[in-house]
């Protein structure tokens, strides 16, 4: 069983991803809607709150948790190794830096929410790959309640797009990492304002791609499917975004964090 968690929405992305690569997969899926955003809380909030809900996926049999959040994964992934060290943890941000390395000669773009670019953990992993990499980062706190609100292709999003990413495109960045996991599903309209010459990266598929070689065994066919999605805030709204994101039927389980 595969364990992810995210604040909110967005870490669907992740589980999209999973189902493209491994359908056959078991997985528990749980969104802190009630909390959400993550990106505008302290550090020890976010650990707080990352604990919590590794807890709930480790409860509902989870061997492996992906912690499906950017700013979980700079903020609390050490804490989360050290709470519960008989289960394995991948955060988002390794594999994304890692890929960008691969592409860019000069500069790669970085954008997130307030919470992981000032945490800086994307310029310090990207370095650790590639010590010549300019790093140019950019926060972009109004995407994670458009996304929240299914607002991808709308005008406001747009605007906020062109008034977010416009110095990384003066930049000439060659890279540009998604850093929170609800932005892949602006991906689209990014890509169309950045050009076809910027490598977006989605922390998404390249995260599942390093679970897949480190952990294949959870990933296999079993006799039976176990496949659930929680948020510990339901509504329509998210069962109705769940389901266009996913492409298949959603009900969520509500989810109680309480021990």
């Amino acid at each position: 069983m595969i364990g992810l968690f995210d604040s909110g929405v967005g870490g669907l992305t992740v589980v999209r991803a999973l189902l493209k690569s491994a359908p056959q997969a078991d997985f528990v899926y749980l969104g802190d809607t009630a909390r959400t955003p993550y990106g505008n809380k302290t550090q020890e909030t976010v650990e707080r709150y990352a604990a919590e809900d590794a807890r709930y996926v480790i409860k509902h049999g989870a061997q492996l948790v992906i912690v499906a959040c950017n700013t979980a994964s700079a903020l609390a992934l050490p804490k989360l190794q050290e709470a519960f060290p008989a289960v394995p943890f991948i955060g988002v941000v390794k594999p994304a830096a890692k890929a960008a390395v691969e592409i860019a000669k000069r500069r790669v773009g970085v954008i997130g929410t307030r919470a992981t670019v000032n945490s800086g953990i994307y310029d310090k992993v990207i370095h650790k790959y590639g010590e010549k990499l300019e790093v140019l980062q950019q926060a972009c706190p109004l995407f994670v309640p458009l996304v929240e609100e299914g607002m991808v292709e709308d005008q406001i999003t747009k605007i906020m797009i062109r008034r977010y990413l416009t110095p990384l495109r003066q930049a000439n960045v060659e890279a540009l990492i998604l850093g929170c996991t609800h932005y892949p599903f602006l991906q689209p309209a990014i890509q169309r304002f950045m050009g076809k010459k910027v490598h977006v990266i989605d922390s998404a598929s390249v995260v599942i791609k390093q679970a897949m070689e480190e952990y294949p065994q959870l990933f296999t066919a079993k006799e039976t499917l176990s496949q659930h999605i929680a948020f510990t805030d339901t509504s329509p709204l998210l069962d109705r975004l769940a389901t266009k994101w996913l492409g298949r039927p959603v009900k969520a389980e509500h989810a109680s964090l309480s021990s």
